[in-house]
């Protein structure tokens, strides 16, 4: 199947709120790293999302230039082409994108897929993300309200991100303590903002507790029942039931339980980074240790080419990452869940 059009990834996220379900969101940095995904989700028949963050994007566009927008047009007009071979429905979206880097990263991304869809093409990306968790909400919600538009017009979902998820992302660093935690007013402030849907669709990741990067388990709070909360809330006021989309940010490390709660409260899509970072590293590591006389050339010697060849460990890492989506697809109930 190709890449998700707007209209078929419209109908992934209704069916993941309706089913009470939610897919994994994988982080890919290569032409690797996104094979890896694409065949984790075909192995699982589950349908799911690939996205690019900015130092993804940045390293994507070669250390020559490190050029954001290179990079991710680059993977992702590559995911268009080989993503036709695998018999699941893929949306493309582009992660953590902070204020500074607005200019860089997604409004020109905004602008090449606004003149792919008048040109009677479909957008390059099938949703963004705006962060600006660093800035005030009312700052946050007025930028948010222009890239809301934009986004609209080149029938892509808005992803955003109202209140603070601790640890760090790309640059963008948060304590964590007693602030990670969105409020219904916060909710209340978006929704009037934003609306609720009728400006064009959006996806809100809310703040439970959640913290990015690596944690063991008592080392976070996370309240994924506050979600049921910011729903109930938005909808007494507007009267409309279970109004947003929610987003799982910071979910490495979460109990089975935790997840099974967010999804009964909404949650469409969960990002996975440093699991699936883990899983394609460590078998290269094993690889390397386990046959350094031959990836090195010691003693005047000239290796094993069978062993350094990139080809080789690369397979290692692909099935290895590929198998820890396949876990995350059960983990969020979307294995088995594909479009038809």
């Amino acid at each position: 199947m190709p890449i998700a059009t707007p209209e078929v990834y419209n109908e992934m996220l209704d069916r993941a709120k309706a089913g009470k379900f939610a897919y994994p969101a994988i982080n890919v940095t290569s032409s690797q790293t996104l094979n890896a995904a694409l065949r984790g989700f075909a192995e699982a028949e589950s349908d799911g999302i690939v996205q690019i963050s900015t130092g993804g994007a940045e390293f994507l566009g070669g250390q020559y230039s490190k050029d954001m927008v290179t990079g991710a047009v680059a993977l992702a007009e590559y995911a268009h082409i080989i993503a036709e071979k695998y018999p699941v429905q893929i949306a493309l979206h582009t992660d953590h994108c902070p204020k500074d880097k607005l200019d860089g990263y997604v409004r020109p991304l905004l602008a090449l897929s606004e003149e792919r869809v008048k040109a009677g093409r479909t957008p390059l990306f099938q949703s963004h993300m705006w962060d600006g968790s660093a800035e005030t909400l009312a700052d946050n919600l007025a930028i948010a309200q222009e890239l809301l538009e934009q986004a609209r017009r080149a029938n892509i979902i808005l992803e955003v991100e109202i209140t603070p998820t601790g640890g760090e992302e790309d640059g963008v660093t948060h304590e964590i303590n007693d602030e990670l935690y969105t409020t219904v007013d916060d909710a209340i402030r978006t929704a009037e903002a934003l609306g609720l849907g009728e400006k064009g669709r959006y996806l809100l990741a809310a703040s439970f507790g959640n913290v990015h990067g690596v944690y063991k388990p008592g080392n976070v709070v996370l309240r994924p029942e506050l979600l049921k909360d910011l729903a109930d809330g938005v909808a007494a006021k507007f009267g409309k039931q279970s109004p947003f989309d929610f987003v799982f940010h910071g979910g490495s490390g979460s109990t089975e339980q935790e997840i099974r709660t967010a999804l009964e409260n909404g949650v469409v899509k969960m990002n996975i980074d440093t699991d699936t970072q883990y899983a394609f590293t460590r078998p290269v590591a094993g690889h390397m240790f386990q046959n350094y006389d031959g990836v090195l050339k010691i003693d005047g010697e000239v290796g094993n080419k069978k062993a350094y060849d990139p080809r080789t460990w690369g397979k290692l890492a692909e099935t290895s990452m590929a198998a820890r989506i396949v876990e995350a697809t059960h983990n969020l109930r979307s294995a088995g869940n594909r479009i038809k």
